[in-house]
């Protein structure tokens, strides 16, 4: 149950994701053995559900990717459903104040510390063959909040301030419609309200990450100091290929 991702974090390895939509094990098994340090299963924008992304959690098993899932919602039922599947990590949406940070947080954790109910016989303990696993489950799980408003960044340090946050996460496309660029997640206004929060947190050793499918951009911000960056998503790279494909035969039709 190593969470390679997690120990990353804490020693500031720079860490490259790919975001998951396509809702297939098949697809996510196609590419798992990329080697990607990070894949995000995104359950707030697609129509995944618990079986589909435990089929996607098997594809990932048997490679060095750490699996993370962003659930739909901030909602204890959920989180602790995904977390006896198996998750290593979880990215919490639309984070916007502390107590919802410490909510997120309490979570993953079982009482005294939180909130999560215990079951003995799990995907995520092999079904009861790890017997170290309600000591180690907490050091072993990635909690990453996502900031998607401007008065959430305003927020920033207080809720990575908060016991048990793994990284800050900044969702620019919300944080575009948020200031009224809608659709325009790389204006540079949007960077400018992103990069200042980063770098103060950064500062701090909290670790920063966020989504981009521009490969330069991307690389740009890890050279900067973000410790996580997913540089591509799934549906995308199959639309674009698809596209250019069909482009490039047309164009050389005579």
């Amino acid at each position: 149950m190593d969470n390679h991702f997690e120990q990353g974090l804490k020693v500031g390895d720079r860490q490259l994701g790919l975001w998951i939509s396509l809702c297939s094990p098949f697809a996510a098994e196609t590419v798992a053995p990329a080697g990607f340090d990070w894949a995000l299963i995104d359950m707030e924008h697609t129509p995944n559900d618990y079986m589909t992304v435990l089929g996607q959690l098997q594809a990932f098993s048997s490679t060095q990717t750490t699996t993370i899932v962003r659930p739909e919602w901030n909602n204890p039922v959920v989180v602790k459903r995904l977390m006896d599947l198996g998750v290593q990590g979880l990215l919490f949406p639309m984070i916007g104040s502390v107590a919802e940070a410490e909510q997120a947080v309490a979570a993953t954790r079982y009482p005294p510390k939180g909130i999560r109910g215990v079951s003995g016989a799990t995907r995520a303990n092999r079904f009861g063959r790890v017997p170290d696993y309600l000591d180690r489950v907490e050091a072993e799980t990635t909690v990453l909040l996502q900031l998607e408003s401007a008065a959430a960044i305003a927020q920033a340090e207080d809720i990575a301030a908060v016991d048990g946050v793994s990284g800050i996460f900044f969702g620019p496309a919300d944080i575009a419609a948020d200031i009224g660029l809608l659709g325009q997640p790389l204006h540079p206004d949007v960077w400018a309200l992103i990069k200042p929060a980063a770098k103060r947190l950064i500062a701090k050793g909290i670790p920063v990450g966020t989504l981009v499918t521009d490969p330069d951009f991307a690389a740009d911000l890890l050279n900067d100091g973000f410790g996580f960056v997913a540089c591509g998503i799934d549906t995308v790279l199959l639309a674009r290929a698809a596209d250019t494909l069909l482009a490039k035969i047309k164009g050389d039709m005579t």
